[in-house]
């Protein structure tokens, strides 16, 4: 089978997690027709506090992509002037990719609040989102419920073998403060990084 996916996975990665990569790595597994995923962390212009530095957060993904096939990471938000909106991202992504269908990677925390992000019409007509599910979340049930996501059933994917891991950036911060070990949280090769920046 060709190719001819890419598949965009946007989040703070503050810091990347095993949960992010191997979700990464399952998107790969179960879509033959996706190519790569480009990991795209938003830059400390996007409103979330305790952000680490653009820089360590990229520089940490940038590692992790350097040991693994088919991934990569992109400083596309990192280096515009503003924030970018996704549709914004996911245009420039496609310029750069001629010829190739971008996908973009939600949770279901996401897709809840997916018509009150920018143009959500717009994005839902001309990219294929994969929705993961999050927590208790079902993905059916939230589009099933809203008027607005039922209109673009079509345009979500949902993946049946994905292994959830209930691993959060946020609970490695907390771990860390409290001084405890996070050696199976975060891949190896960024531990030290990732214990040099938050702790």
């Amino acid at each position: 089978m060709n190719k001819t996916g890419i598949a965009v996975f946007g989040g703070a990665f503050n810091p990347p997690t095993v949960a992010h990569i191997n979700l990464a790595k399952q998107v790969l597994e179960e879509m033959n027709e996706i190519e790569k995923v480009i990991f795209v962390p938003v830059s400390t212009k996007y409103n979330k506090k305790g952000l680490a530095p653009d820089d360590d957060r990229f520089n940490m993904l940038k590692s992790i992509c350097n040991s693994q096939e088919n991934l990569e990471v992109s400083d596309l938000e990192l280096k515009s002037k503003r924030q970018l909106y996704t549709i914004e991202t996911l245009r420039i992504i496609e310029e750069q990719n001629p010829g190739k269908e971008i996908y973009f990677i939600i949770g279901t925390d996401n897709l809840k609040e997916l018509e009150t992000w920018y143009k959500p019409d717009e994005l839902l007509k001309n990219f294929k989102i994969i929705v993961l599910d999050r927590g208790e979340d079902n993905t059916d049930e939230i589009i099933e419920k809203s008027e607005f996501l039922k209109k673009y059933k079509s345009s979500f994917i949902k993946l049946k073998n994905i292994k959830k891991m209930n691993i959060s950036s946020s609970y490695i911060r907390e771990q860390l403060k409290l001084g405890n070990n996070v050696r199976d949280l975060v891949p190896e090769e960024i531990r030290a990084e990732v214990e040099r920046i938050y702790k």
